[in-house]
């Protein structure tokens, strides 16, 4: 007898792709691992969960977004296809929630001068895959319009399944741009990464 053959892993129920914030090492982050954390509590013993890191720079270089854009879309077209009973979970915390945003978008920042490579949005069938978009921290128009970069709206196929989640004060996704940082960094002690879970689980 030769020897067996590879199994595929079999699909998992939901899948969750998280796009880090800047400067976070490779992985989901300190607000991702929590949310991944509340998830997989959430849905315990009910639903299996593979967890997928956006693979991008998420450096200060923001117009490298882009590729976290690309790499999360290569990753929920390949789940679509080979998997097509797995639910996919879309979140993202502060720069990579623009990623998450783009991603899901309408499609109209596609072909703006700042961001050249930058995809055109899922098909609807694979957006009809998608259960859930959990944002933390979203750079606001404002902010994103300072650097030059189109704005980060989040399209009518994802809305209702979308929480976006902006701590008061934030300067990142509120409007007052001098506010201090550390408001940006309180979604994973704050309970908003359980309240997405928790959203994200009740949409499953």
């Amino acid at each position: 007898m030769g020897p067996p053959l590879a199994q595929a892993a079999p699909c998992p129920d939901v899948d969750v792709v998280f796009a880090r914030g800047t400067d976070e090492p490779p992985g989901v982050g300190v607000v991702g691992q929590t949310f991944v954390d509340a998830f997989r509590a959430d849905v315990a013993g009910a639903k299996t969960v593979d967890v997928y890191p956006v693979n991008y720079p998420a450096s200060r270089d923001y117009a490298t977004g882009v590729d976290g854009v690309i790499d999360a879309g290569n990753h929920v077209r390949d789940v679509a296809a080979s998997c097509p009973e797995t639910e996919i979970v879309l979140g993202g915390y502060s720069q990579g929630a623009g990623v998450i945003a783009l991603l899901t978008s309408d499609g109209t920042a596609a072909g703006s001068p700042a961001l050249p490579n930058l995809p055109g949005p899922l098909p609807p069938g694979v957006a009809d895959q998608v259960a859930a978009v959990a944002l933390f921290g979203k750079p606001s128009n404002e902010l994103v319009d300072s650097l030059g970069m189109p704005p980060l709206t989040v399209g009518p196929l994802y809305a209702a399944k979308t929480i976006d989640l902006c701590v008061d004060g934030d300067p990142i996704c509120s409007t007052d741009l001098n506010n201090s940082i550390v408001p940006h960094l309180l979604y994973g002690v704050n309970g908003m990464a359980a309240q997405a879970a928790r959203f994200a689980a009740g949409r499953l």
